[in-house]
């Protein structure tokens, strides 16, 4: 049990990814807060959880409110392991020169914003402890580049006339 007696907070718990993170930390023994805007998927999540024998917590939070997130943190108390799985809601399977600026906005401002907000809460509460560990992730696109998946890459990938 490589996590025994740790805490890990994970935003957007309720997505398949934020989920199997969850349920992997919760198998290598770490207690696990499931965290998102949809407490149904979020709950899925801690039944997978709570059916393997682990312990978990669920609560709404809103990872683009920086308030909800320090307030989820406070009452969680202590902080070894945050992760942001939280969806960038990116748009996919269209010409980047047919996108709209909204759309091409949306998963880099999700993902920023969300980030920071996250890291930043983690840090402060990390620092108090003096340790923890925070997990972040990126687009595959963005380290290959390819066709068609817009602000998700942020890369251009190569255009073919």
């Amino acid at each position: 049990m490589l996590l025994a007696g740790k805490t890990a907070v994970v935003y957007g718990a309720g997505g398949s990814l934020g989920g199997a993170v969850a349920a992997a930390f919760a198998k290598e023994g770490a207690f696990v807060h499931l965290t998102g805007r949809n407490l149904d998927s979020v709950e899925r999540t801690a039944d997978v959880i709570r059916k393997s024998g682990s312990r978990c917590h669920t609560a709404v939070v809103d990872a683009l409110d920086a308030g909800a997130v320090a307030r989820h943190l406070e009452e969680t108390g202590r902080v070894d392991i945050s992760f942001n799985a939280v969806g960038w809601e990116d748009r996919q399977d269209q010409p980047l020169a047919e996108m709209a600026p909204e759309d091409f906005l949306r998963p880099v401002l999700r993902a920023m914003e969300t980030e920071f907000l996250t890291c930043t809460a983690a840090a402060r509460a990390m620092m108090k402890q003096r340790s923890g560990v925070i997990l972040t992730l990126t687009a595959t696109p963005g380290g290959i580049g390819y066709p068609h998946v817009g602000a998700s890459g942020r890369r251009v990938a190569r255009w073919k006339a």
